[in-house]
Order: structure tokens, then sequence, then C-alpha cells
């Protein structure tokens, strides 16, 4: 009853306050000045889902949705064998063995090392979307193009490798390896080297640095001769069913292939850059924090002038037979009440900004728009964020409400 009571006066008390006077206008200043911070907490985030999402969605192209990878060492034997078991298991729709590596590279009297990676074309184009990095003018997949061509095994290069050899889709590329067994030979290092030709097919483009940069795919049983391998593969690349979570995936498969192999999903193949987004995003969030810690120094002081302006109200309460706590309650639930209208209309305000952004793209990138990947800031609301962002409100509507209250108490008997 008492609670109920409290709360009414101070209800009474904000909606005359907000309504005249200067401590009214203060009040308003700091139920504003709530919301706007907390409306920047939840554009923040939003914009960092959106640059997740993002990024997730362009390495969909060729990062597979699980991969397997052995425990120790580059490379794992009898890799045919270990692809059937994971086949084996429920939520796969196809798997095939990959073989990846260093390897130097000469086109046009210009050398530059690349990494090479072995697949099977029919199965890879299945488990990624690689066929359509290639475009009409950059030549064709290998798969399409046959697994030879003029004797010379295909392959498809990176659009960085492109650039820098100056090579195009019908040039041809001197591959090098060094060999895995044996002493190099300074009397002639070329020895030392398994050398191939290699048929340029097509270039693909990622618009990511790790795959744009220096990839050539080849066939599997090409690139397990130039490293000296037989059955060996240094990954197993899974496609999920379309029902199936990778990530449940990744731990079904671990379980079927024991401690001798690693497996992630397609989130922890890039956890370096999801890891570097997530940090961006907590550090802002408390930054953005603690700028709403210092917005709520405004209603603090706003609430105190407003226990000034009452000093004779409180006095008659006081001969009414309000207690210390009563006194103390009425002002604890007016900074409640204050916290609360500035942190629901800066949620509010956030979540009609972030929806204005998602859908008609208002605050643009910079820069040149051909060289962008996207338009505007990529945003993506999350109700959890939402409810992420209500702890802070609600932490310091408390702190706010014990620092008021005790000064409310504390003014009893002053003049």
């Amino acid at each position: 009853m008492r609670n109920r009571l409290a709360a009414g006066i101070a209800r009474r008390y904000l909606y005359k306050e907000t309504t005249r006077g200067a401590v009214g206008t203060i009040s308003t200043v700091s139920v504003c000045a709530m919301a706007v911070a907390t409306a920047a907490i939840v554009c923040v985030l939003s914009v960092f889902n959106g640059f997740r999402e993002v990024i997730g969605a362009r390495l969909d192209t060729l990062s597979p949705d699980v991969m397997v990878t052995p425990a120790e060492g580059k490379v794992f034997a009898q890799a045919d064998s270990v692809c059937r078991a994971v086949l084996s298991v429920s939520g796969v729709a196809a798997a095939t063995p990959t073989l990846s590596d260093n390897a130097l590279v000469i086109g046009n009297s210009q050398e530059m090392p690349v990494t090479i990676k072995g697949v099977r074309p029919d199965e890879y184009s299945r488990i990624t979307a690689v066929k359509s990095l290639i475009g009409d003018d950059y030549g064709q997949w290998i798969g399409d193009a046959g697994a030879e061509h003029d004797y010379m095994a295909s392959a498809d290069i990176a659009i960085g490798i492109g650039m820098r050899l100056r090579v195009y889709p019908d040039d041809h590329l001197l591959i090098f390896a060094p060999k895995r067994e044996g002493r190099v030979n300074m009397a002639n290092p070329a020895a030392s080297f398994i050398t191939d030709s290699l048929h340029v097919a097509g270039i693909y483009r990622t618009d990511q640095q790790q795959f744009d940069a220096d990839g050539i795919i080849a066939p599997l049983d090409v690139v397990r001769e130039l490293l000296q391998y037989d059955t060996e593969a240094s990954a197993i690349e899974v496609k999920a069913t379309e029902a199936t979570d990778p990530a449940r995936l990744a731990a079904d498969i671990s379980k079927k292939l024991g401690s001798r192999f690693i497996v992630r999903d397609r989130l922890r193949q890039q956890e370096t850059n999801f890891r570097m987004i997530s940090i961006e995003k907590w550090v802002s969030f408390l930054l953005l924090g603690f700028i709403l810690l210092i917005a709520s120094f405004n209603c603090i002081s706003s609430l105190s002038m407003v226990v000034i302006q009452k000093q004779k109200a409180i006095g008659t309460l006081v001969a009414l037979g309000a207690s210390r706590r009563d006194i103390g309650r009425i002002f604890a639930w007016e900074s409640i009440y204050v916290s609360l209208a500035g942190g629901l209309a800066g949620l509010l305000l956030g979540v009609v900004l972030c929806l204005l952004q998602q859908h008609f793209g208002l605050i643009k990138l910079g820069g040149d728009p051909s060289a962008r990947l996207i338009a505007a800031y990529p945003v993506r609301l999350e109700w959890s964020d939402l409810l992420l962002t209500l702890v802070p409100v609600g932490a310091i509507g408390l702190l706010t409400a014990w620092i008021t209250s005790r000064f409310a108490r504390s003014r009893i008997g002053a003049k």
C-alpha cells in the first residue's frame, strides 16, 4: 500500500514538473539525454550485426558449411575413407576431399607465391558457389572447361594473381612446388622443385582479400601429383542439408571421427574475423554504456532540484505521518519513472532509426560507389540486443533511485 501511494505521488510530481518551470525543463532534457544515449547503443549494436551478416554472406561463396582438418600435421591419409565416414553422418548433403599447399607460379616473366588448392570440380561446385564467382568475361569453371587443355591441366585463379601477373583466361602459368623428400641440390636448385604447366580456364573474384589475393584451384589429381601425395588430403569440405544447423552437424561429425580431426562450422573457420567484429561491438557497447552513465548524472541533478523544490511538500507529508523511508520511496519512484521514460523512448527511437536504415539505406557509405560492396551502412536489428540494452538502463535507474532517495531523506527537517 505504501509503495502504491509513493508511486502515485511520484507520478503526480513527474507530470506536474514536466509541464512547466525550469526544473521541469531540466527533467525533460535529462530524459532526452537518456533516450539519445540508449538509441545510440541500439543503433551501434545493430550496425555491427549488419557488418557481421555482410561478411558472413560473402564468406558463403568459398567457405563450406563444415570443414574437417587434421588435428596434427597438414594432411591426413586415406582421405576417401574419411570422406565416406563423413557422408554417413545424418545431415550431410555432400562432402569432398581437398588438398592445399604453397607453391610458386611464373607468368609473363613475373613470379609470385600462391596457395594452390586441389579439388574434384563436380563435387566442389556442389559444396561452394565457386561457379558464380567467375563472370562471363572471365573464362569458365574448370569442371566446365575439362580437366586438360592442350595436354595441360586447367585451373582457375584468383583475380589478385591475374592482376599482378597480367594473365587472362587461356593464358598459361608455370608452377613450382618443392619436393617433400630429399636434400636441396645447391649446385642445381631447380632440381629440388617439381614443375608443371597450368592452363588458366577462368578467373574468380570473391571480394574477400583472403580468397582473392593468391588462390589457385586445380583438379585434385594434378595437385596431388605436384605435391607428391597419393591418397592424402588437407581437408574434407562438407555441405549441410537445407534443414540442418551447421554447428550441430559439426558436432555430430566430430563425434563420428574422434580426436584425430578438428571439425569447424563456417563461423569457426573465420573465427578471427568474427571475433574482431564481436570485440569491437562489445567495446562500443561499454563506451556507450559509460556515456549513458554520464547522461544519468543529469537525471540525478534534476531530481535533486525537484527534491529541493518540494521541500515544503516534504514537510507537509512528514507532518501527516510520512516516515523518512516513505519520502525516500516517493523520489526513488520518480527517479525510476524518469529513467524508464528515457530508456523506453531511446529503445523506440533506436528501433525506428534501424528499421529506416535497414529498409531505405538513408546513411550511405563514403568513397567510390563502384568500388563498394554495399551502398549504405548495413543494419540488422536483434531483439536480444534490445534486452541487453535494458540492462544498463535498469541498473542506472536503480542507481539514480538510490541516490535520489538518500538525498530526499537527508532533506527532511532542512529549511
